[in-house]
């Protein structure tokens, strides 16, 4: 599935080494939400933590 604007947000958040509550800091949203947005990040890169989601996003060209 295709990521929604968010979802692009949080991972390049993730990109940069940010935590998920870093990001629900910058983002001021709350850290479940953001457990949410990584979760679907996941399954829809068809990754299972955060290094191979970032790793298979850039490979897709997703972010730099």
């Amino acid at each position: 599935g295709r990521l929604s604007e968010r979802e692009r947000e949080v991972l390049q958040l993730m990109a940069l080494g940010a935590t998920n509550r870093e990001i629900a800091q910058r983002m001021h949203l709350a850290p479940d939400t953001i457990k949410q947005y990584t979760s679907n990040v996941y399954r829809k890169l068809n990754a299972g933590n955060r290094a191979a989601a970032v790793h298979r996003a850039q490979q897709m060209g997703l972010i730099a």
